[in-house]
């Protein structure tokens, strides 16, 4: 049996007038990469949040790597996340690498809030920088001064270095361009490391995931191995998202989506 890292099970999340998650469930094992797909609004980054305890969930259970961490005090709270379990990877690199912070230094940060010494520190980011494919000489420069897809990787790196037991990545490839989007995409693909990938793009998380699960107005619709849900999809929601992606979809199943789409709008 794998190892479990994340089981979430009936988790719901109230806002005061909107019901964010319902009822939601769901399991990341080791090494495994769980794609999480939705609309904007489908509640997917609202269950990256609960995850973290950024948002707080009405009822239901998140255990990650064996700990039940919705019992959480605040105090609790703020040493599981600098223990580095669980990271976080933005959509937009910059809002987790300070724009007055040189690369290594935003990258040896965590570690030295951890007691690291400065030069182990150091030495890990180097390794790190080297794994996500970019040059020793980028240390000493501001976030300002690379590229947006140099940014994200040094993001990557940055969430990897406390060795977490979770990668929790939020439209990480989203604000790419279509190069840095496939570099990106390759470097999380050989990462041995638990990853909850949330996209709004089917055909991304299609490249990376080995399970995918499927959120629509709060609920998890459809959950499964990679491979089924996007050639035998079950839900008509997850049947309209593998329609909409042409290298996905087969001419039948792009005119079948039509058809549901349009029983869904005038449902």
């Amino acid at each position: 049996m794998p190892s479990e890292i994340l089981q979430v099970t009936g988790l719901n999340v109230h806002y005061r007038r909107h019901h964010a998650l319902r009822d939601v469930s769901l399991r990341v094992n080791a090494g495994e990469t769980v794609g999480v797909i939705g609309e904007t609004g489908s509640g997917k980054s609202t269950l990256a949040r609960a995850v973290l305890g950024l948002v707080a969930a009405s009822s239901g259970q998140v255990v990650v790597d064996g700990t039940d961490v919705l019992s959480y005090k605040p105090r609790q709270w703020r040493a599981f996340r600098r223990r580095g379990v669980v990271q976080y990877v933005f959509q937009d690199p910059l809002r987790s690498l300070d724009p007055d912070l040189t690369i290594e230094e935003s990258l040896i940060e965590p570690l030295l809030v951890q007691g690291v010494a400065r030069r182990e520190a150091s030495d890990r980011a180097r390794r790190l920088l080297d794994r996500v494919r970019l040059e020793e000489e980028l240390l000493d420069r501001l976030p300002g001064a690379l590229s947006g897809g140099q940014r994200q990787r040094v993001a990557v790196a940055r969430a990897l270095i406390t060795d977490p037991a979770l990668l929790i990545l939020d439209e990480p490839v989203s604000a790419l361009d279509s190069a840095n989007r496939v570099q990106v995409l390759a470097i999380l693909k050989e990462l041995r490391v638990a990853q909850l990938f949330i996209s709004h793009d089917l055909g991304s998380v299609a490249g990376i995931a080995d399970r995918i699960a499927v959120m629509y107005q709060g609920e998890l619709v459809e959950d499964g191995p990679a491979r089924r849900v996007i050639t035998a999809p079950e839900h008509t929601y997850t049947r309209l998202l593998v329609s909409s992606v042409p290298t996905l979809r087969s001419a039948a199943a792009d005119r079948a989506g039509r058809e549901e789409l349009r029983a869904l709008l005038h449902a």
